[in-house]
């Protein structure tokens, strides 16, 4: 049996996913373009979002983090409910749906003040959708008030929060995990927060950080356990690629990817997480014309138009204020793709 047939039949080993590396780019993009296009067509998804980040102020040092205060970002910032409260209420004035809120773990500004910012946001606008709190920062919380998932993931629910983000989640290789970012939530527990989620019967999407000093390997394991929970409770809505930002952090690295590299991991995830139903080629960490290439290459989300973003434009990224909705709706429709504005559950609003 080929190695694509064994794929296709879900009768593969470790060892043969990590084989998909060796084929040419343009035949996996085939695979995965067959596999996007039987579940969406030409439809590519977006959303109109605000990114809210409250605080840079962070307990944890992440190697791979130019977000966060330190010596080569040395602006510490913590931003009121008051200010979380009006930056909300701008973009919902502008057409938002989403408020799309990550922070870094400040340790001194309490329990309750991660808490407020969601109640008074829903207070003010019933309507949109929060988006808030990776299983980073869940963890985080817990350790903070001492309580325990559970009770975080359910105060959450209460202030207001309707869907998790994917942020977090790194790479789950251990030994990569204990360099890159040692003392942030483990593997293990980032994937029990998302299943205590997905309990609850919310939805949530999951990151990968790639194009490091993690390997194909380390990839392909990250992917499979994804896979493997969402077999479990089907509480995945997007699987998001992002690719390592390079400047002003401590990692170092020399070789980064290639547009090909890239290209290929999209397409692999797009065949190994069939179970999982969006593949987002994230143009904040892809670049704009690689998200739209993409495309082609089973990836059927580019996120949204933003408006502003903090964490990535942080470390190089040319997303800190954000995209217009006729650019990105026009880009989009270039590329050959029909736009499609989607709430932050996947519901289609508008077609383009």
């Amino acid at each position: 049996m080929s190695l694509i047939e064994k794929i296709k039949k879900g009768n593969f080993s470790f060892e043969d996913a990590v084989k998909l590396y060796d084929l040419e780019l343009f035949e996996l993009g085939e695979i995965a373009n067959e596999i996007r296009e039987k579940k969406f067509g030409k439809k590519t998804y977006f959303n109109i979002n605000r990114h809210i980040n409250p605080s840079n102020i962070c307990k944890d040092v992440c190697k791979f983090c130019a977000f966060s205060a330190h010596r080569k970002n040395p602006n510490p910032y913590t931003l009121s409910i008051e200010e979380c409260v009006e930056i909300a209420k701008n973009a919902y004035n502008k057409g938002a749906k989403e408020v799309h809120i990550v922070s870094a773990h400040n340790p001194h500004v309490g329990y309750e003040y991660y808490m407020n910012i969601v109640k008074e946001i829903k207070k003010e606008l019933p309507d949109i959708h929060v988006k808030a709190f990776t299983a980073a920062e869940v963890n985080f919380l817990s350790e903070l008030s001492n309580k325990s998932y559970e009770e975080v993931l359910d105060d959450m629910i209460e202030a207001g929060v309707d869907s998790m983000p994917g942020g977090g989640a790194e790479i789950f290789d251990e030994e990569i995990r204990n360099k890159i970012c040692k003392g942030k939530v483990s593997s293990e527990n980032y994937l029990k927060i998302h299943e205590l989620w997905h309990k609850r019967g919310k939805k949530s999407n999951a990151t990968m950080l790639f194009g490091h000093i993690e390997n194909r390997s380390h990839r392909i394991d990250h992917m499979l356990r994804l896979k493997k929970l969402q077999e479990k409770t089907n509480g995945f809505n997007a699987f998001i690629p992002l690719v390592y930002q390079r400047k002003n952090n401590y990692l170092n690295v020399k070789d980064f990817l290639t547009g090909v590299e890239i290209l290929k991991t999209i397409a692999i995830s797009r065949i190994l997480l069939e179970n999982i139903p969006n593949i987002k080629a994230y143009w904040v960490t892809t670049t704009l014309n690689l998200s739209l290439v993409a495309q082609s290459y089973g990836a059927n989300d580019i996120d949204g138009t933003i408006e502003k973003e903090s964490i990535n434009s942080a470390a190089g990224a040319a997303s800190r204020n954000g995209l217009k909705l006729d650019e990105l709706v026009h880009l989009i429709k270039d590329s050959g793709y029909i736009p499609v504005e989607r709430d932050s559950l996947y519901n289609e609003l508008k077609v383009y």
